[in-house]
C-alpha cells in the first residue's frame, strides 16, 4: 500500500468515526448547555444536569440494579455454560449443531410475548418473582445465551481444544484438572468478548425490565422511561452517563485482560 492510499484511508476512517460520534457528540453538548431553543447558539454551558442526576439517589439504586443484575447474570451464566460448552466440545461434538440452533430460540418469541407468559407464570405463589431481582436474572440469562455461547464456542475451535487435553493427558493432569488449569487460561479471550459482548446489550435491555420488574425494581432504562417527561437536558445527562459507564466498564475489560498477557 502507497503512502497516499495509507493517508487516504486514514482520513476515510476518522470521517466515519467523526459521523458515527455526531448524534453522541450533540446529546454531550446538549447536557451542558444551560438553555437551547429560542436561539441558534446555546445561552451558556453548565454541569448542572450532571451534577442533578449524579445527586439523585433514585438515579443511582438504579444504576446499582441495573448493575446487580448484569453482572449477576453474566456471573451465572459462566457458571453454567462453561462447563457445559466443556462437556459437549470434549465428550459430544456431535452436539454442537443442536446447541446452536437452541441458543437462538429466545430470539424466535418477541420479549413482550415473553413477558406476558412469565408474568401469569411468576405473579402468584410459590414464585412470585414479578418485580424482584430474580426474574430478570433469568430472563437475562437466555438473552446473555447466545453472546457467550457462540463467542466462547469459536474460542474453544480456534485453541484445538482435543489436542490440548491430550498433551494435558500424556504429562499426567487428569481430564478435570486440564480443563481447569490448560484450557481454562486459554479461553480468556472468548470470554470476556462473550462478558463485553453480554454486558453492552444487558445493560440497555428495556422490555423485560419495564414490564417484569417495572418500578418496583428499578433499572437505569426504566428510569430513563420514567423520566421522559422531565427536561431534555437531564435525559440527554442520563444518556451520556449511561454511555460513559459502558465505556468505562469496556476501558477496565480490556486493561485487566492485556494485564494478563
Amino acid at each position: 500500500m502507497s503512502r497516499s492510499e495509507a493517508i487516504y484511508h486514514r482520513v476515510v476512517i476518522w470521517i466515519l468515526l467523526i459521523v458515527l460520534m455526531l448524534p453522541l457528540l450533540a446529546t454531550l453538548v446538549y447536557a451542558l448547555v444551560l438553555e437551547w431553543g429560542a436561539t441558534i447558539l446555546p445561552s451558556g454551558f453548565t454541569l448542572k444536569w450532571l451534577v442533578e442526576l449524579w445527586s439523585d439517589p433514585r438515579f443511582l439504586i438504579a444504576l446499582w440494579h441495573s448493575l446487580l443484575v448484569c453482572f449477576g447474570t453474566l456471573f451465572l451464566s459462566l457458571v453454567l455454560i462453561l462447563p457445559l460448552m466443556f462437556v459437549i466440545a470434549y465428550y459430544f461434538p456431535k452436539l454442537d449443531a443442536l446447541m446452536n440452533t437452541l441458543i437462538l430460540l429466545p430470539f424466535a418469541v418477541p420479549p413482550v410475548v415473553s413477558s406476558v407468559g412469565l408474568m401469569q407464570l411468576y405473579s402468584a405463589e410459590p414464585l412470585a418473582l414479578t418485580g424482584t431481582p430474580w426474574i430478570l436474572i433469568g430472563c437475562y440469562f437466555t438473552i446473555a445465551l447466545p453472546f457467550i455461547y457462540r463467542a466462547i464456542s469459536n474460542n474453544m475451535q480456534a485453541i484445538n481444544l482435543r489436542d490440548l487435553m491430550d498433551a494435558a493427558h500424556l504429562l499426567g493432569a487428569s481430564t478435570w484438572k486440564a480443563a481447569l488449569l490448560v484450557v481454562l487460561p486459554n479461553l480468556r479471550k472468548g470470554g470476556m468478548i462473550a462478558v463485553l459482548l453480554s454486558f453492552s446489550f444487558l445493560i440497555g435491555e428495556f422490555v423485560f425490565a419495564n414490564l417484569l420488574a417495572g418500578s418496583r425494581y428499578e433499572t437505569v432504562q426504566v428510569y430513563l422511561y420514567n423520566m421522559r417527561n422531565g427536561s431534555g437536558h437531564f435525559t440527554s445527562a442520563l444518556v451520556i452517563s449511561y454511555f460513559m459507564v459502558v465505556l468505562i466498564f469496556t476501558w477496565v475489560a480490556n486493561i485487566l485482560n492485556k494485564g494478563k498477557r
